[in-house]
This record gives C-alpha cells, structure tokens and sequence, in this order.
C-alpha cells in the first residue's frame, strides 16, 4: 500500500483545492472524505482548507506528500 497525499482541485469547485489521498498506485485519487478509515473532522477556522487537519494527522503518521502537479 503506498500512502500518498495531495492538494488537488476539486471539480466544479473553481480551483479551490482539498487533501486528496491515494492508497494504490494504480488508482486515481481521491478525496479525502472517501476515506473515513484516515479522515478526521475539519478545523472550523474561517478559511482554513478543507482536509488541513487530516493533512497533519497523516504527516505525522509517515504519508508521503506529492506536489500538485505531479500527482
């Protein structure tokens, strides 16, 4: 299993970008919230984005960030 996350924009979202997670490499990714094994409720602080505190939880656990461009 590879642990990977990554700031990616959401469709019909006009580019705003929340945490996506990938788990197999030959899959596409997802959004965080398709993964409520990792997922923790969001920070209710104006403007924070959306998966931030999942973000830190799962650094914290070893995942591997990719950039955005790359993933």
């Amino acid at each position: 299993m590879v642990k990977q996350i990554s700031w990616l924009p959401l469709k019909n979202e006009n580019g705003r970008k929340i945490l996506h997670l990938r788990t197999d490499p030959h899959r596409p990714w997802q959004p965080y919230t398709a993964f409520p094994e990792y997922a923790v409720p969001d920070i209710e602080v104006a403007g924070a984005s959306k998966g931030y505190a999942t973000f830190q939880k799962l650094i914290s656990q070893g995942w591997q960030v990719v950039a955005t461009h790359r993933a």
